[in-house]
């Protein structure tokens, strides 16, 4: 199993509409809106680091609204 945090910058005025999109993509386990450089924070479990890269490059990105993801891998 590998286990990703996606860090997701909005456009102004969507992080709430948007959270629940995320979080009902496959493979996302929980979201959550934060203050800082990013709007929102996934965690997101999926079999193969392929899978990741499929909820976000072809389902996390296509979202109107999300501007900028970047992923990070856990080690542990």
């Amino acid at each position: 199993m590998v286990h990703a945090f996606i860090m997701v910058k909005t456009t102004a005025g969507k992080s709430e509409g948007l959270l629940a999109d995320i979080g009902a993509l496959e493979n996302v386990a929980e979201a959550h809106i934060v203050a800082g450089d990013y709007d929102i924070i996934a965690e997101v479990d999926a079999p193969e680091v392929y899978d990741i890269l499929e909820t976000v490059s072809s389902n996390m990105q296509s979202l109107e609204g999300v501007t900028e993801t970047k992923t990070y891998i856990a080690m542990d």
